[in-house]
């Protein structure tokens, strides 16, 4: 069976031909997965240690992954910190355009350098004062007298490389990696009417997850299950007729696209009213005056006016000519391994999925809201990151709105599915063929990296 034609209508492209403002050409193309497997995925990828520690290997000291916003490190000596399982780098800028990386560790005895973000014109170890300066060389060993055996010359700091590419701060611990630039493949193609250099972080808020990183992030990038965990959102969302984009040849990206202002094919014969009603009951940001319908015209259409108006006061831009579907809808992109970019302006998403430390059964996940920046470049105090205690729920970030009640249903669910693997007596995981494709693309990347020949990680001294 053809499963594109076997899916309920109407689909993306028809909702989005149908649109008063048309939708950028490359919304226009659809790209379902081809000749993938139907294999069960063995669950152990989700808890053993063994298959922690050699992707620690293979993945997070291999491939490029979000470090930081540009806006977050504006002048010479900010810097953040940031940790992958046991790896920890100090994400500095080091001139005016310039950004480095270092391995955060004194060159003595081991030492973090340093323990949180901030702005510092020398890196000074806390223990015995070894120091250095931000391009990487040693300047200063107290009582050297005793250490004439060391070649201060020969000690600058280890680096990992260091890319940027729309406003983000990318790191790769492997020095024979390939150029960020490749890597991306085809997302700075689709994300080039997006802007993303032009936002900034509004908001950013993390919490622990009690499952494995993949798993959080797997309950983030298909709809299937939106109709049974998310119920409330079937009379605005397209959940079902969600489309899935896999690009032969590209093995680091994928995207869905959620279309939104019309209802779920499960609920024919909602009223243009009653999706307008939920979808101000659930996102704030379409409340205010009342939308009415007139004759010929649509809950969508209204919506996307309305969405334009709102985003034009905030930022002080001409929205009149943007797309209903960038106005309105989810666009989500995926960048191997653990980064979720979503597109457009309706939802201005970026999500991050990491281990939490060396436990394979839970994860850190992280909301990041990212709005325009004023005309004039100007913008406000990048958010800082909101971490979120165990009994806390991401209903209590305010600063996400809509988007933490979808998270707290999620984050019910991946404990039960952590749970429910660990007690499993099935080995695998099993995939439907189309809404879960980008799972299995995921998943084939994944086996790339875990299966490649293992490589000594250099860094520079």
């Amino acid at each position: 069976m053809d499963l594109i034609s076997a899916r309920p209508g109407p689909s993306v492209q028809e909702v989005l031909a149908a649109d008063v403002n048309p939708a950028p050409a490359l919304m226009l193309t659809e790209s379902p997965a081809a000749g993938q497997s139907t294999a069960d995925l063995p669950i152990e990828r989700y808890f053993s240690k063994e298959w922690h520690d050699r992707q620690v290997e293979q993945v997070w000291r291999r491939c490029w992954q979000l470090a930081c916003r540009v806006e977050e490190i504006p002048n010479v000596g900010d810097h953040i910190i940031y940790e992958i399982v046991h790896d920890s780098l100090i994400v500095v800028r080091t001139g005016p355009d310039e950004i480095r990386a270092y391995i955060n560790s004194c060159l003595h005895r081991g030492t973090l350098l340093r323990t949180e973000g901030g702005c510092v014109q020398r890196l000074r170890c806390p223990f015995h004062g070894w120091t250095w300066k931000l391009d990487g060389a040693l300047v200063h060993v107290p009582q050297q007298w005793d250490l004439p055996h060391v070649d201060q010359a020969a000690m600058s700091l280890p680096e990992a490389r260091v890319g940027t590419w729309g406003g983000y701060v990318f790191v790769n611990f492997d020095l024979q990696c390939e150029p960020l630039s490749t890597y991306l493949e085809n997302l700075p193609e689709h994300f080039a009417a997006f802007d993303m250099e032009n936002r900034y972080k509004a908001a950013h808020v993390a919490k622990i997850m009690p499952c494995n990183w993949k798993l959080a992030m797997e309950a983030f990038v298909e709809a299937y299950h939106v109709a049974i965990a998310h119920p409330q959102v079937l009379g605005y969302y397209g959940d079902s007729n969600t489309q899935y984009d896999v690009w032969p040849g590209i093995r680091h990206v994928s995207r869905m696209i959620s279309v939104q202002g019309v209802p779920s094919p499960s609920m024919k014969g909602i009223p243009a009213e009653r999706t307008i009603e939920e979808m101000r009951r659930d996102v704030p940001f379409f409340a205010g005056r009342p939308i009415e319908v007139g004759e010929g015209e649509t809950a969508r259409a209204k919506l996307a006016q309305r969405s334009r108006e709102k985003i034009a006061r905030s930022t002080q831009l001409d929205m009149s000519a943007l797309s209903d579907t960038e106005s309105l809808d989810l666009i989500e992109y995926m960048l191997f391994p653990n980064m979720v970019p979503w597109g457009g302006q309706a939802l201005p998403i970026t999500y991050r999925f990491r281990p939490n430390g060396d436990d394979p059964e839970s994860s850190i996940m992280e909301i990041m809201f990212l709005f325009s920046k004023s005309p004039d470049g100007s913008h406000p105090t990048p958010a800082t990151m909101t971490m979120l205690s165990a009994d806390q729920k991401w209903a209590d970030a305010p600063e996400l709105g809509s988007a933490a009640m979808v998270a707290d249903q999620d984050t019910d669910n991946l404990m039960r599915i952590q749970k429910g693997l660990r007690t499993s007596r099935k080995p695998g995981v099993t995939l439907a063929r189309y809404q879960e494709s980008r799972i299995r693309h995921f998943h084939a990347t994944l086996d790339d990296y875990m299966n490649a020949s293992p490589v000594h990680v250099r860094t520079t001294r």
